[in-house]
């Protein structure tokens, strides 16, 4: 375990004026409160947080941050308490200590809507103090650079949490390098063979060809001194998990792959940035579309840097940096360079951004977003996301991520300008809305008084902001079709247990799942947002059945008029849990059809019979015929087995006919009564793992399609029609 005074050096180095008997206290405290506590790999658990401060001390961050590093588990792992820390060592401190709880405390993995939930608490917890973050991050690096002593299940689910959240954080920070640490150490847990293979093909590439960064490291220094331009070059191979990400983006081999070389040139000013650039540029053949220059276009984390990919030796690809030594601090401090020490006072570095407007930025993205999943996407989007910047007419910059569209160039003016969008104009040309926006492109957008989001456009769109405010619009324009039909949901799930939906009852369910008002709550019932059995679970939860005697085949289907009767197509042959629709005959009642059934082709000029059907929701009785087509081999005894395969997987065979015979083979229709397509499925998965099952479809006769009988003893029942053959 390191000792105070080796973590105190590691301070002081950086900032001479720390306070040491604070940094000291902590420590003593720290490790106290953790006495007789032991990691998984048998260390002292204090051990841990010093790592954890030592990590942040690489980083020049101030006196707070290192204390609370040494505190961060005090409160909730030890008999420590929030008042006890905020005595000892100031509010701030504990203020911060508490907040990393709080973060740790988040089970970011659950689902989705818990996870959504989870983000904007983690944008909580940041927004009042960015460190909180800072301290979390670098917690997560040292357990992932320790990760070999948990649980093989619980490496898997760290390290695939890391991957998806905490490293896209470090990330959007600024702070690369963690990221591709992060992103590095978790690749090796989660696919520790395709991370072995490129490390190999990197020491054969090295064999076969010698140093590469060594050679193309001296010919640029050398190209430096002959313009006269001081500058430091460094050069590195990239990170096994980088090389693996585009190698999957591309869909090339390790072979093919050119950039698999990064160097970085820092320099003293901003003009020589730009010399060095031209001295690159005049030695090595640049490649067309790889230049950036972050340097005129800030990121909005502060990062900036020009970016350019040239042909070196051997016509290998290698990517340059080139950066100021004040850029690179950014660069490798992320927003933390707001908290950074030199010679101890705060660095005072012009490009570090202000890490209360960097979050206020960030948060204006997400603040709109009222639903769970959409703001979920919003925010693995902007985590993500890569850069173009665009122009309006008047020369104003716009953010877009790599891929987007003129939508959203719309809709990040303005969701108003965004929703009016007829067209669009690029460098003066009128385009379409698919068109993918280029680094550089000034973009006019033309709309239309009158004009509403499409849902095609969802399709187009690929920032969060965009895509959610088109989903609301729809959402609007579909509401009084949703809530309508999400009444007639309600109603036939709370008839299912004798209970009746009234408004008051759904008002209530509506504030337990936190939505806003009896409408909403229907609406997202009706658009499938929400199931029925949730919203009775919600009221009723011991009352909910548990489906023993299945759902009557008289009440299947929800979205029928009062009295109305229905009948499964024969044609398409329909199951619970596929989507359908309704074809009404007048005085006859309603056909229910697969959504994908050719037939509903013939009444696409008569929208007025369709209507909008669901299944109930519950286990439904195994009633519902379904025809396959099987080609058996021709042997003893193979019909026997097939029939009780079914039969094993509770499926009544109803009828079956020969439609093909040859010596060795012969195709047979059988008709077979199932609950719903779950059902379906597992009778098709166990009949494919037969070796004397040689093909396997589900049989569908468009010929068979009939409207349906008007018999009256049949008013509100089912009719399983049978497949005319």
């Amino acid at each position: 375990m390191k000792p105070a005074d080796d973590l105190i050096t590691l301070v002081r180095a950086y900032n001479p004026r720390t306070n040491e008997a604070l940094i000291r206290a902590a420590y003593d405290f720290g490790r106290d409160m953790h006495e007789g506590q032991f990691r998984k790999s048998g260390e002292p658990y204090f051990s841990h947080p010093i790592e954890v401060a030592s990590i942040l001390a690489q980083q020049h961050l101030d006196d707070a941050t290192i204390v609370t590093a040494l505190l961060h588990d005090t409160i909730e792992d030890t008999k420590a308490s929030y008042q006890t820390v905020s005595e000892r060592f100031g509010s701030d401190i504990a203020e911060l200590v508490n907040g990393v709880t709080k973060l740790t405390n988040l089970q970011l993995t659950s689902t989705e809507t818990k996870q959504a939930e989870n983000f904007r608490k983690l944008f909580m917890a940041m927004s009042r103090d960015l460190r909180v973050l800072l301290v979390k991050l670098a917690d997560r690096l040292h357990n992932m650079r320790t990760i070999k002593s948990m649980r093989a299940e619980k490496q898997v689910q760290k390290a695939r949490e890391t991957m998806d959240i905490f490293a896209p954080l470090a990330g959007r920070m600024g702070m690369q390098w963690m990221r591709e640490e992060l992103e590095d150490l978790s690749f090796k847990v989660l696919n520790p063979e395709a991370r072995n293979s490129i490390i190999r093909r990197f020491i054969m590439l090295q064999q076969e060809s010698g140093d590469v960064i060594e050679r193309i490291t001296t010919d640029m220094r050398s190209e430096l001194e002959k313009a006269g331009i001081i500058g430091s070059v460094s050069g590195r191979a990239k990170r096994p998990y980088s090389i693996w990400r585009k190698m999957e983006e591309k869909d090339q081999s390790f072979s093919r792959l050119s950039d698999i070389y990064g160097f970085r040139i820092t320099t003293g000013t901003e003009d020589d940035c730009y010399r060095i650039l031209g001295v690159i540029h005049r030695r090595w053949r640049s490649v067309p579309g790889r230049f950036k220059d972050y340097i005129s276009q800030p990121k909005t984390n502060g990062y900036r840097s020009i970016h350019t990919t040239v042909s070196g030796r051997d016509g290998k690809r290698v990517e340059v940096q080139i950066r100021t030594q004040a850029m690179h601090e950014v660069a490798e401090s992320g927003v933390a360079a707001h908290w950074s020490y030199r010679d101890g006072v705060p660095s005072e570095n012009p490009f570090a951004v202000d890490p209360a407007r960097w979050i206020t930025t960030l948060s204006e993205q997400f603040q709109n977003e009222d639903d769970h999943e959409d703001f979920l996407e919003a925010v693995k989007l902007e985590m993500y996301s890569d850069k173009v910047f665009c122009f309006t007419p008047k020369g104003e910059v716009v953010k877009l991520p790599k891929g987007a569209t003129p939508i959203d160039f719309a809709y990040a003016i303005h969701t108003r300008i965004g929703s009016a969008c007829v067209g669009a104009k690029i460098d003066g040309m009128r385009v379409p809305l698919w068109t993918r926006v280029k680094n550089g492109q000034s973009i006019e957008i033309i709309t239309a008084e009158g004009q509403e989001p499409q849902a095609t456009w969802l399709d187009i769109a690929t920032t969060g902001k965009a895509k959610t405010a088109i989903r609301r619009a729809l959402r609007e324009v579909d509401r009084e079709r949703f809530i309508k039909l999400g009444w007639e949901l309600a109603r036939s799930a709370f008839e299912h247990i004798g209970k009746k939906a009234t408004d008051k009852a759904l008002e209530t369910a509506a504030e337990k799942l936190r939505l806003d008002s009896r409408d909403t709550l229907l609406a997202r019932l009706g658009s499938a947002e929400l199931s029925a059995s949730q919203v009775v679970q919600t009221l009723y939860p011991t009352l909910v059945p548990d489906d023993g005697e299945g759902i009557r085949s008289e009440r299947a289907v929800i979205g029928l008029a009062p009295g109305q009767k229905f009948e499964r197509a024969a044609c398409c042959q329909p199951l619970p849990g596929e989507r359908i629709v309704g074809i009404t005959w007048k005085g006859r009642g309603v056909v229910v059809h697969a959504i994908d059934c050719p037939v509903l082709s013939d009444y696409e000029d008569q929208p007025e019979r369709w209507l909008d059907l669901h299944w109930h929701s519950g286990k439904h009785a195994a009633v519902n015929p379904v025809t396959l087509a099987l080609t058996l081999g021709n042997d003893a005894g193979v019909l026997g087995r097939i029939c009780t395969l079914i039969g094993e997987q509770k499926a009544n065979i109803s009828d079956l006919e020969f439609i093909d015979r040859k010596p060795d083979f012969y195709r047979i229709l059988f008709d077979i009564e199932l609950r719903d397509a779950e059902h379906l499925h597992n009778v098709t998965s166990a009949l494919e793992a037969e070796s004397d099952v040689a093909a396997l479809s589900r049989y569908r006769n468009p010929s068979a399609a009939r409207p349906p009988a008007p018999a009256p003893a049949e008013m509100g029942e089912t009719v399983g029609l049978q497949t005319s053959r």
